[in-house]
């Protein structure tokens, strides 16, 4: 098994020898599949259920700023 120093060695050399088109080429690719990585990340809790965030009409507004909501949270 190659270890990543010697893979990134071997891809800048690799890299170096070719035209300066062929290395247009290698950067939008590797850009392309930056993009794509980008794009499979799995989505937050937040980006699930944002359509539901302030839904509510009742219940305190922020249970952050009254503390007697958070009295026992957290303890083990």
């Amino acid at each position: 098994m190659i270890k990543s120093v010697e893979k990134q060695e071997l891809i800048i050399k690799t890299f170096q020898q070719l035209s300066l088109e062929k290395q247009q080429q290698v950067i939008d690719f590797a850009e392309k599949l930056a993009e794509n990585q980008e794009a499979q990340k799995s989505p937050s809790a937040y980006d699930v259920a944002k359509e539901f965030a302030g839904c509510v009409d009742f219940g305190p507004g922020d249970l952050a700023t009254n503390k007697s909501h958070l009295k026992g949270l957290g303890k083990k």
